[in-house]
């Protein structure tokens, strides 16, 4: 069993910042790669931004240069730290977690119960 925890979802004003973080327990052997979607009312689901194993970042472009991903292989936990956000970033954020749970296992892609974002103009 792989269980992923997320927190710091919140209200803020536009111009504002937060952080949600996600942390990964349980059956895990490896991870490959840690990722953030979201999803706002009535839209579908949409990568945010994601970073393997080895570092390498990637991000929606409507996010470069506001959003910065990282994380803590130590501790299994991704993190999204949010600056200058504004009204349209609302959405619920899910994390994402591609990994296996034992040596020889394929690689499966496991999400968080996600976590409410509201940016107020």
């Amino acid at each position: 069993q792989v269980q992923l925890v997320e927190s710091g979802g919140g209200l803020v004003q536009a111009g504002g910042s937060l952080r949600v973080s996600c942390a990964a327990s349980g059956s895990i052997f490896s991870i490959n790669a840690m990722g953030w979607y979201r999803q706002a009312p009535g839209k579908q689901r949409e990568l945010v931004a994601t970073i393997t194993n080895g570092g390498v970042t990637n991000y929606a472009d409507s996010v470069k240069g506001r959003f910065t991903i990282s994380r803590d292989g130590a501790k299994n936990t991704v993190y999204l730290e949010m600056n200058s956000l504004k009204p349209e970033d609302t959405a619920v954020y899910y994390c994402n977690v591609r990994l296996r749970t034992f040596a020889i296992g394929p690689f499966v892609d496991y999400w968080g119960q996600g976590t409410q974002v509201t940016v107020s103009s």
